[in-house]
């Protein structure tokens, strides 16, 4: 197979596993998508010590090598909190896995079958009076942040239905999950705008 159509396959696979990780760590499905990232780590490692000679492939390749790992190494950060019985989630929820469960899900690859780390390049700041959000369920600051910012923007409009921090963090992470699973992005950055009174949130995809 031409390596253009395994990293085809490999941007496919990272969506798909963006997806499938956040059903099983929102409870919609009882174990990890462990099949689904072996075979996207396979598709990686069979170029990994390959000359693409070719600079466009190279970088796309190493683009989403490096995309990869930043994302894995969340996940896998997620399913030991999980494990551990720490928050996970978007509200901070204290779940704890079954027994049962627990002995389903897989062991990491050993140290030795690690994928070589690429260094990411640092995203660009936000712009002037926009929030950045990379993972809804760590960046609680921002999330806070930003419904700090939208409730005084709606006092000075003169708005005043209540609007309750949970359903607004329920929203914002849910539009931040999409984005970066359809746009592939590493960020949202939101920003306030207001018109004809009323206040609305926009958000800027940041790769």
């Amino acid at each position: 197979m031409a390596v253009s159509d395994d990293l085809v396959d490999i941007e496919e696979g990272i969506r798909k596993l963006q997806v499938e990780w956040e059903k099983f760590f929102g409870g919609v499905e009882r174990h990890p998508p462990n099949t689904l990232r072996t075979r996207v780590e396979n598709l990686i490692r069979r170029h990994a010590g390959t000359e693409m000679r070719n600079s466009t492939e190279r970088f796309r390749y190493q683009t989403l090598t490096a995309r990869y790992n930043t994302f894995n190494e969340l996940w896998m950060k997620r399913l030991r909190a999980l494990e551990e019985g720490r928050p996970v989630g978007f509200h901070g929820r204290f779940e704890k896995l079954h027994e049962r469960h627990m002995a389903e899900i897989q062991p990491q690859a050993p140290a030795e079958d690690a994928l070589p780390e690429l260094e990411l390049p640092p995203l660009p700041p936000p712009r002037r009076g926009e929030v950045r959000v990379e993972s809804p369920e760590l960046d609680r600051e921002a999330m806070r942040e930003l419904f700090d910012r939208f409730q005084q923007a709606r006092r000075t409009t003169g708005e005043t239905a209540a609007v309750k921090f949970d359903s607004f963090e329920k929203l914002v992470s849910q539009q931040t999950v999409r984005i970066l699973t359809e746009k592939g992005a590493q960020a949202v950055d939101f920003r306030l705008e207001t018109k004809d009174g009323k206040v609305s949130l926009k958000a800027r995809v940041v790769k």
